[in-house]
């Protein structure tokens, strides 16, 4: 009896190892399988979106109801365009995630930024760009070539910018990238052209609200573009102030008034912008940690230098002898202005324009002046100005891609004569 028991238990017995071992190896299969899978196919792990795929196919209902939808580039086009998003194709990363070069179809190079969970950004910024960039086309904002929201991405197809950002430029050890001090003025005067159009040429009115020197693009002639226009705010800029919900920018260039009032205002992009000035004239960071601590903001220590008449001891070294003195003064101040504390007491981008021309034309010598002439002095004084001649009213422009924009505040200078309120300077770029 014992020996037949013994008999049918150990077929048992190996039976259930057996197949024990092949269920199990089938779950680790099938495991290996999913994680496989879900790595080829990321996408639909997006659970942090607001909104759910709808039966159109698109993740974000409410977006195709306000976007021109010639805008629409599909994820299998951009998967093309980039190898797959293949990691050799980044450019650059930023808060919403990598930017990838990429080939359309026809043959147009093209700049592919991807969000990623991790960001921190997500769809109201994504939304924001694109209706900001769908409306409006100027030469010194960055153009917006499409976007692709399809299975949970988010996704941004912009003109693609040879020279990349103002601060890789400017940091750069490599002096086929040197930039000289007429070249940094006119990429200046350009980004100051593309806020002063969103500020007063955009219907509405457009604070940017993150100003800094890596949302300044440069393409292959150093033209400059203003980019990244996730935080903006569009609306009425007549308004004095725009209560904000939350303070959003990056800090170095935050306006100190808009951080602890919440009170925002295009002033608070005049700020953010002086900020910039800075940084193109000294070539370091708006916040650098690893100075000793007067110095580590670059907007306090720039304005303290400049109060004590030392502001040449902080200037790039590799432009100090080729800055025009009377240039040099009028840039500082215009960067001076650009940072006061109170936001009334700072200029409109149309005056900084006005200003940073100004200081081009010392700098190639069109304009002479005695070093104690008063640079305050407006266009009807003694100065000598340039060959000018009257613009049309910004409200009957549509775009102002070569011109040059100057806004005199006559409002603070009575003398001022009302016919010099728009002009243009013939030579500049």
């Amino acid at each position: 009896m014992d020996s037949n028991s013994k008999k049918i238990s150990l077929p048992v017995v190996v039976g259930s190892v057996v197949g024990g071992f092949v269920l199990v190896s089938v779950v680790v299969v099938l495991f290996i399988w999913i994680c496989k899978y879900r790595k080829q196919k990321p996408v639909e792990n997006y659970k942090w979106l607001p909104t759910r795929a709808s039966a159109g196919g698109s993740s974000h209902g409410r977006l195709a109801d306000n976007i021109n939808l010639g805008l629409k580039i599909s994820l299998r086009d951009l998967q093309l365009a980039t190898e797959n998003f293949n990691a050799k194709r980044v450019i650059g990363k930023g808060g919403f995630g990598n930017v990838y070069k990429g080939v359309l179809k026809n043959g147009m190079s093209v700049a592919v930024k991807r969000s990623e969970q991790e960001s921190g950004q997500g769809f109201p910024e994504f939304e924001a760009e694109i209706m900001v960039l769908s409306k409006i086309r100027h030469r010194h904002l960055v153009s917006l070539i499409g976007y692709c929201d399809e299975r949970y991405e988010m996704i941004l197809v912009y003109e693609y910018m040879e020279k990349g950002t103002l601060r890789d430029s400017l940091y750069s050890t490599n002096l086929t990238n040197f930039l000289t001090w007429k070249q940094r003025l006119e990429i200046c005067i350009g980004a100051a052209r593309g806020l002063h159009y969103l500020h007063k040429g955009a219907a509405g009115g457009i604070i940017h609200r993150d100003v800094k020197s890596t949302n300044i693009l440069l393409d292959e002639n150093l033209v400059a573009k203003v980019a990244d226009f996730g935080l903006s705010r569009t609306g009425p800029l007549d308004q004095h102030s725009y209560v904000s919900t939350g303070v959003k920018g990056t800090f170095g260039y935050l306006d100190p008034e808009y951080f602890q009032s919440q009170q925002l205002t295009e002033k608070s992009d005049v700020y953010s912008f002086g900020v910039v000035l800075l940084e193109v004239l000294c070539a370091r960071p708006a916040i650098d940690q690893s100075l000793p601590r007067d110095q580590v903001n670059l907007a306090q220590w720039g304005i303290f230098c400049k109060d004590k008449g030392i502001l040449e001891d902080i200037v790039d070294p590799s432009i100090k002898g080729q800055i025009n003195p009377n240039s040099l003064r009028k840039f500082s101040e215009t960067v001076d202005k650009c940072l006061q504390d109170d936001g009334c007491d700072r200029p409109s981008m149309g005056d900084v324009l006005w200003d940073l021309e100004y200081a081009l034309q010392l700098q190639k010598g069109i304009i002479r002046r005695e070093p104690h002439e008063d640079s305050s002095t407006n266009a009807s004084g003694s100065i000598q100005l340039p060959n000018i001649r009257r613009l049309p009213s910004l409200s009957t422009m549509t775009e102002m891609d070569d011109m040059s924009i100057g806004m005199l505040n006559v409002e603070s200078n009575s003398s001022a004569d009302p016919v010099f309120s728009q002009l243009k300077i013939e030579d500049a770029r």
